[in-house]
């Protein structure tokens, strides 16, 4: 089975995760939420010897995209285009808006991102090989989706749920219902060993947030899709 290698380079001073990922023997992979400072991304991945064969979003937010067409000029560069993939296109408004948004938070260098691919659930983007399963989980935003390797029992959840919280969901086009449907629905059925990388904050398990999240109270694993059906 493959083994993917794991960094956390916190961007931009919302502290958000960008992870860059990686299978061992083959050094490819991929860069997941690019929100900022791409040239420390693009360091990263040197050090690493990384070949990046994919910028992957989980949603529109500035903190995850902000940074994504910066380091695809920046791997262009170096050689085969590396293409920007997801959100779901339900994100899009948000895409546009980054520029514009980071200007109002006092934030240099981030730029509207236009992806080469929208994600739909029941499709699946491969990283160093690997197979991920795309789930559309929306509420802390219209487009969010996760990714979750079966195989490995790993998820990246961006700003679904996080160790002993979950998504702002006050923004004008959150929807709190929505978010909490989600994790119900799709989150929790992955099964209490899955591993799962957040946006923000440490990583956690399905499991333990299951016993111990607040805002998991009362919510029972449902019966909805499950690895992207």
């Amino acid at each position: 089975m493959a083994k993917l290698k794991l960094v956390t380079i916190p961007v931009t001073p919302f502290e958000q995760n960008c992870a860059l990922l990686w299978e061992e023997a083959s050094r490819r992979g991929s860069v997941i939420d690019p929100g900022g400072d791409a040239p420390r991304i693009h360091a990263a991945i040197r050090t690493h010897g990384v070949t990046v064969e994919s910028i992957l979003l989980t949603h529109g937010h500035l903190d995850h995209a902000g940074g994504a067409a910066e380091l695809k000029r920046l791997l262009d560069a170096d050689g085969e285009p590396v293409p920007i993939i997801g959100p779901d296109a339900r994100d899009g408004f948000l895409l546009e808006g980054i520029a514009a948004q980071a200007r109002s938070y006092g934030i240099a260098g981030l730029e509207n991102a236009t992806p080469d691919r929208w994600l739909t659930e029941g499709e699946q983007v491969a990283i160093g090989g690997v197979a991920f399963d795309v789930l559309h989980c929306p509420g802390h935003t219209p487009g969010h989706v996760v990714f979750v390797a079966p195989t490995l029992r790993l998820a990246v959840l961006g700003d679904v749920l996080f160790r002993g919280s979950i998504g702002r969901t006050d923004l004008p086009y959150g929807d709190h219902a929505a978010l909490l449907a989600a994790i119900r629905d799709k989150v929790l059925p992955l099964g209490d060993d899955v591993r799962f990388l957040c946006g923000h904050g440490p990583a956690s398990s399905i499991g333990e947030e299951r016993r111990s999240n607040p805002f998991l109270a009362g919510l029972t694993a449902g019966t909805g899709p499950q690895h992207g059906d």
